[in-house]
């Protein structure tokens, strides 16, 4: 093969490699089609096979430590991290006072809440599960225990 057909060939190394990449979206194999356009562009300039190799490797390495990192960092999202009434949302309470869909008060997280219900009516000392945080009250529901 020669010299002339040499950088088609890293080109297509490379739309291959890109292919798997969007498959497994790690950002590794697109590291390696960097690594391997760069062969195609040393093959254009004329370089033989061994130095053509030692490019595809050299750049390839470079951008597996400085870019894909950066790039995992930039585009791994991440789940907000909920505060206030919202991270109370599905957490465990206990009744302190019956709770009605007219109202009631629970214990969560060591604080004493507002609560009501939908339509049960929960006796107290009951496990309860907090569906939704309507303003400062507790939307609560019958914790269900396993096997009951």
């Amino acid at each position: 093969m020669g010299a002339e057909q040499a950088w088609m060939v890293w080109l297509g190394v490379a739309l291959v490699l890109v292919a798997i990449e969007t498959v497994t979206v790690d950002f590794t194999f697109l590291m390696l089609a960097g690594g391997a356009v760069g062969a195609s562009v040393a093959a254009a300039f004329g370089a033989g096979p061994v130095v053509q190799a030692v490019v595809a490797a050299l750049v390839a390495v470079a951008l597996l430590a400085i870019v894909r990192p950066w790039m995992k960092r930039r585009f791994t999202a991440k789940a907000p991290e909920l505060m206030g009434a919202a991270a109370q949302v599905g957490r465990s309470a206990y009744a302190i006072d019956r709770v009605t869909p007219a109202g009631g008060r629970v214990k969560l997280s060591g604080e004493t809440w507002s609560a009501r219900t939908l339509r049960d009516n929960i006796e107290p000392g009951e496990e309860v599960v907090v569906d939704s945080i309507d303003g400062a009250t507790a939307i609560v529901s019958r914790a269900h225990v396993v096997g009951s």
